[in-house]
């Protein structure tokens, strides 16, 4: 018999952790190869772990709801025979790498006792220095004790740079971990969350009490913490859309049949959106605290609603470099595996500008909330047919057009009414100057 350690596996770039939501399979329960065994969750995507060995499991290290670091083994199952698989260490470490070992958990205790969480502090600190703080494991107090020579007394790069030296050459002494515990700021996306929260009691006995799912709490922090950390304003403008409707459908069955994929009019909207983030890059940002970050690549995020009522927003990594047959195929390919709960961690993370569809549900436009830590959303209305005064040469007309809402919300704090107002509109002039005669 072998024992194999099951481990929390990568999954993705930006992912260092997640929470476990339900065992799957229990103490002595036989498990095949490749089936799952417990339900983890990031804070957007939910996921099963599978087995890669088939066995008996024989032990849980971790309950419901523990946060598991990547990597980290989770379980141990018991396989037949001597395959060469991972197997449980036993042996006692030599005297050396006892003493390694000893001298790790210090470091890492000290760490531990003070959370590198600079958000806490009522001193600002660069982007720049708070990194050189975390990757060096200074504290959010041993940061503010730092004598900056920087405007207002900020701690410069230089400042932070001086003081690792002298701090490794004995010159100051790092402070010891203290009994007092740290200040941690939660995070600006945290959901609000009350200890011991009283469960309502219904008043006439007829009213049904559910308690919000672990999507739904999140997705509530998400909402509540962006209203109050940007200042929200909109912009509306209403497109003439009768051209792209004709040709979607007169192509949409060719195109199925060449590229294997629908064509809806989701691709269209976002490939719009796309070149107009090209034109005004400073739509493409975020903010942290009193910096603009200008980000290099054109990630759009794509609202999807998911079976069970939750909201997620997949990703379309570099959209500005897709043709309309590649932004159809990725808008379908995470469209679907959102819908089947197929979706990777990954696939949610480093979004830049995000576009929510609100016309999916007949909503002729809305006032969406942005996805923080991005500075705009743009939601697409419902396509409708309306009686439009029509200019030609030889007079203006009545006539039956096909048109639709773009509601632009946008962080206030960063982008003014010029710059909100025209962004929107060059996207409303790409869709309304649609090419009717271009090949997909």
């Amino acid at each position: 018999m072998a024992r194999f350690e099951l481990k929390l596996p990568k999954m993705g770039e930006s992912v260092a952790e997640a929470t476990i939501t339900n065992w799957l399979k229990e103490v002595g329960d036989r498990i095949e190869a490749d089936e799952a065994v417990l339900e983890i969750a990031t804070d957007k995507v939910d996921s099963e772990v599978p087995s890669e060995v088939s066995g008996i499991l024989v032990e849980q290290l971790f309950g419901k709801d523990d946060l598991v670091q990547v990597g980290q083994t989770i379980a141990i199952i018991e396989t037949e025979g001597d395959a060469p698989v991972a197997k449980v260490t036993e042996e006692v470490a030599a005297p050396a790498e006892v003493a390694e070992i000893e001298k790790t958990i210090e470091v890492a205790k000290d760490v531990v006792a003070a959370p590198q969480d600079f958000s806490g502090s009522d001193k600002f600190f660069s982007p720049l220095v708070k990194n050189i703080a975390k990757e060096e494991g200074i504290s959010v107090t041993e940061l503010e004790n730092i004598a900056g020579s920087g405007k207002d007394g900020r701690v410069t790069k230089e400042d932070i740079l001086k003081y690792i030296e002298d701090r490794k050459d004995g010159v100051v002494e790092a402070p010891k971990a203290v009994a007092e515990a740290p200040k941690v700021a939660q995070p600006v996306a945290a959901p609000v969350q009350k200890s011991q929260q009283a469960v309502p009691v219904s008043v006439n006995g007829g009213d049904e009490i559910i308690e919000m799912d672990r999507m739904r709490k999140l997705i509530s922090g998400y909402m509540v913490a962006s209203v109050q950390t940007s200042a929200h304003v909109q912009s509306f403008i209403e497109v003439d859309v009768t051209n792209i409707v004709k040709w979607r459908e007169k192509v949409k069955t060719a195109f199925e049949k060449r590229e294997g994929e629908k064509l809806t009019f989701t691709p269209i909207m976002m490939e719009a959106v796309a070149k107009a983030l090209k034109d005004f890059p400073g739509m493409n940002i975020s903010v942290d605290g009193d910096y603009i970050i200008k980000k290099k690549n054109i990630n759009l995020g794509m609202a999807a609603a998911l079976p069970n009522g939750n909201l997620i927003v997949p990703v379309i990594k570099n959209a500005d470099q897709l043709n309309l047959v590649g932004m159809a195929k990725a808008v379908n390919d995470l469209g679907n595996r959102a819908k089947t709960g197929k979706l990777k961690p990954d696939d949610t993370q480093g979004g830049t500008y995000t576009v929510t569809n609100v016309g999916t549900f007949g909503s002729v436009f809305g006032t969406p909330i942005i996805n923080q830590p991005q500075v705009g959303i743009l939601a697409l209305g419902a396509i409708r047919k309306v009686p439009a005064v029509i200019e030609t040469p030889e007079g203006d007309f009545i006539g039956i057009r096909q048109k639709m809402f773009l509601s632009h919300s946008y962080d206030h704090r960063v982008v003014d009414g010029a710059l909100g107002g025209s962004f929107v509109k060059r996207v409303a002039e790409y869709l309304e100057a649609f090419d009717v005669d271009r090949d997909f």
